[in-house]
Order: C-alpha cells, then sequence, then structure tokens
C-alpha cells in the first residue's frame, strides 16, 4: 500500500485456484463484477499469500486469461509450470483503482462506494447506515449497521434494494419485519417473552457482517 498513490483503493478480484494443465495456467475464484476487465493482458495484481504460506511472489502479471465454460483460467508470467502453480494456489489477488473510478455496469457499484451511505426504507425512514458488502457465491449482501446498534445483512438484489443514490448519498431498502428492522418481539420495547430462547435479536436474518 505504501506505493499507492494518495487516494487509490485496494479490492479484491479474485483467489487463485487449483492448477489447470502442466504450463503454469490456474484456475480463478472471481470477486470481481469486471473480469474482463481486472485480468487483461498486462495488468499487474498484488498478490497476498494464505496466512503462514511459504514466501510467494508478491505481484504477479496477466499474461492471458480465457474462460472454459463458467471458470476463468488466468496464465501468469511469473508461474511457468505446473508446480509453480500449486505454489501459489490460495492466494488473493487485489486490484489498484482510481478514487474516482467506476465500475462498466452503470448498476453495479464498488464496495468503497457504498460504505458509509444512509440506508432508508420505501417511505424515507431511516434505519441505519451501510458498513460493507459480503460478497457470496449466489449473492452479495449489504451489511447495515442499524440505528439500534444491530448488524443486519440484506440480499443486494433489486427487490430488496431498489435504488442505490450515491449523490445523494443513500441506499433503499424495501424493509419488512426480520429484514432490517425487528420482528415485533425482538424490538427493544418489546416485553419481555416468557420463552428464554425468543427474542434474541440476533434472529430474523441479522447477524456480523
Amino acid at each position: 500500500m505504501s506505493d499507492q498513490q494518495a487516494g487509490e483503493i485496494e479490492v479484491v478480484v479474485g483467489r487463485i485456484g487449483k492448477p489447470h494443465g502442466i504450463r503454469g495456467e490456474v484456475t480463478l475464484d472471481v470477486r470481481t463484477d469486471e473480469p474482463d476487465r481486472r485480468f487483461a493482458p498486462g495488468t499487474t495484481l498484488r498478490a497476498e499469500a494464505p496466512a503462514g504460506a511459504d514466501r510467494r511472489p508478491s505481484s504477479l502479471t496477466v499474461a492471458r486469461a480465457r474462460w472454459h465454460q463458467t471458470t476463468l483460467l488466468v496464465t501468469f508470467e511469473e508461474l511457468t509450470d505446473r508446480n509453480a502453480a500449486e505454489a501459489v494456489r490460495g492466494t488473493i489477488l487485489h486490484a489498484t483503482i482510481g478514487p474516482d473510478e467506476t465500475p462498466e455496469d452503470p448498476d453495479e457499484f464498488y464496495d468503497h462506494q457504498l460504505v458509509g451511505l444512509d440506508v432508508v426504507d420505501l417511505d424515507g425512514t431511516h434505519l441505519g447506515t451501510v458498513k460493507g458488502l459480503v460478497h457470496g457465491s449466489a449473492q452479495d449482501l449489504l451489511g447495515v449497521r442499524t440505528t439500534d446498534g444491530r448488524d443486519a445483512l440484506v440480499p443486494f438484489v433489486t427487490a430488496l434494494v431498489p435504488e442505490v443514490d450515491l449523490d445523494a448519498r443513500r441506499v433503499v431498502v424495501a424493509d419488512r419485519p426480520g429484514l432490517v428492522s425487528p420482528f415485533p418481539d425482538d424490538a427493544p420495547d418489546a416485553p419481555a417473552a416468557s420463552d428464554p430462547g425468543v427474542g434474541d435479536a440476533s434472529d430474523g436474518g441479522s447477524g456480523d457482517a
């Protein structure tokens, strides 16, 4: 990070998987909505080895990338054979982007663009603040720190997050009990339940983000 230009931001774009073939090609667990852009030939990425791993390259440069059905296969200049490819298995790849850079798709957003935005419901009631984004294989989850201090996770899909307004610094969530707002029985001012297993504020779709 010390050699980054002022204001530049690092984003995770992938994780190296198992080798493919004998010439250093690897499979890639893609963590970006713009793989063709992030893994274009000549692109240099910062390489972060897993904790406890042996010394590995601190950066890798893309020589070639191609799709094999739904799997992205990448050849890096530094990896010339299967042994070298196996040695970097599990490495997390980071790309550096400018502070004003935006995704090519207007409906896509970088994590740092969302963090800190106000979260409101369809009526404009303030629900909390975006804490971060949890990336999953099926869908992403919007992490929300609620006004009463809970952490909620909202599937980042149009049906539940119909509007992201970066200029207004807000995200609109089609809220419902158990999504961001707690279930009535879990509300802070609700009477104590007789069943000790009822009323846990972590139930109903909320959790640590």
